[in-house]
């Protein structure tokens, strides 16, 4: 009687434990799906591809712009800013372009180096957007990144989703689809070992 209900109860454990194998195996692979449309296509359709060194020729700030209105957006989601612009030299190839923080700011605002966050304090605004000017100047040399294939004739100072990011973005649903392959390679184990011995 004992023993009967070891028995039940150990397969009752092995089930349970290859539902969770399975079921990180599962969520391993939406997780891959996930990041495969969103994260995979901005980093392959990045043309910023190459690492040099800019050295800054200038940082101006314009008169406020108004952030532009894209498709299908409403009328709340337009703000003034002071426009940015920072010029550099890419010691690569010697061209003066212009520099924009990422591959988003220049599709927001092409005229600007920094596009800020919508905030209802402009004095904000104005003060983080002289503090990054001011820092341009200080620091006048940097790593950023151009297009080596010439398509865009600017650069950015860092990448959305740089090799490290994307490589850190697969590393934990490999983790699990791993753990999950484990659990579930250790359970066929134990049952094969139960009904050996069973056999014996």
């Amino acid at each position: 009687m004992l023993g009967k209900k070891l028995v039940t109860a150990q397969k009752r454990g092995e089930t349970r434990a290859l539902c969770l194998g399975l079921g990180m195996v599962a969520c391993s692979m939406m997780m891959y799906f996930f990041i495969g449309i969103t994260i995979v296509p901005f980093y392959t359709n990045s043309v910023w591809t190459t690492e040099t060194v800019c050295k800054v020729l200038k940082a101006n700030i314009k008169d406020k712009v108004f952030c532009p209105n894209s498709e299908g957006s409403e009328d709340e989601e337009i703000f003034p800013y002071p426009c940015l612009q920072v010029w550099v030299n890419l010691t690569a190839s010697g061209q003066e372009v212009m520099l924009y923080q990422t591959e988003d700011t220049l599709e927001k605002n092409p005229k600007c180096s920094y596009v800020p966050d919508k905030l209802e304090n402009s004095k904000e605004v104005k003060a983080r957007i002289e503090i990054i000017a001011s820092n341009f100047k200080k620091y006048q040399t940097f790593p950023c990144y151009y297009d080596p294939g010439g398509t865009q004739t600017n650069a950015i100072l860092s990448r959305l989703y740089p090799s490290k990011g994307l490589l850190f973005a697969f590393l934990w649903p490999t983790l699990m689809f791993t753990g999950g392959c484990l659990i579930i390679v250790l359970v066929k184990i134990s049952q094969y070992v139960s009904v050996l011995s069973a056999w014996q």
